[in-house]
């Protein structure tokens, strides 16, 4: 059976953008998983403002039904002032329903997040995006110290989720360190959801 992981991201400058892109390539890695990339519109603060149905380029945006087919969440966001941006915490605050039907219970979930600064909030923010996950009764993956470029990184990586330092124009790569973090990420989270459809389907 094949397992898909829906990797879930805000990106104003493509730094965040470029983190799922590696983290993507982690999923696929894994027999038998696929990546599914989807992105939320911006929060306008002219409430008259209303986003195109499709982004001009990129990933579709996300709809509520993503969540109920995937085998697995990967959450991912900017920092602000050491929280997710407002537009992933708009979505997420639209999840009632699935809250209320379990559709993520259960289910593997981890985050990731891009900062301007070295010291720009990105563990807080990662633990930002854990607390709804938690909240829908997922089951958080973090990043094991084995990771050797966890050890060796000096911009981005925690054992909470894969960071980035994107620098204060967002015009840094992610580097080798921080690519390779992410696709463990990516990694983990498919395998995770792959032995969990296993145990599933022995009980079956």
């Amino acid at each position: 059976m094949s397992c898909e992981i829906l990797v879930l991201y805000y990106s104003r400058h493509g730094a965040t953008h470029g983190m799922a892109r590696q983290i993507a390539h982690g999923i696929e890695s894994v027999s038998d998983c696929r990546a599914r990339l989807r992105t939320v519109p911006a929060v306008s603060e002219v409430s008259e403002a209303v986003a195109a149905p499709v982004p001009a380029e990129g990933p579709p945006y996300a709809e509520l039904a993503d969540l109920a087919q995937c085998q697995g969440l990967i959450l991912g966001s900017p920092t602000r002032f050491g929280n997710m941006a407002s537009a992933l915490k708009h979505f997420l605050d639209q999840t009632t329903s699935e809250w209320l039907s379990g559709a993520l219970t259960d289910k593997p979930a981890a985050v990731f997040t891009s900062t301007g600064s070295l010291h720009g909030g990105q563990e807080t923010t990662l633990l930002s995006m854990m607390l709804p996950l938690l909240h829908h009764g997922m089951l958080i993956t973090g990043l094991p110290y084995h990771e050797a470029a966890l050890m060796r990184t000096t911009t981005g990586g925690t054992p909470y989720g894969a960071s980035h330092l994107a620098g204060a124009d967002a015009d840094r790569a992610v580097d080798e360190d921080e690519a390779q973090l992410c696709q463990a990420l990516g990694r983990r989270v498919a395998n995770a959801a792959r032995r969990l459809q296993s145990d599933t389907d022995a009980w079956l």
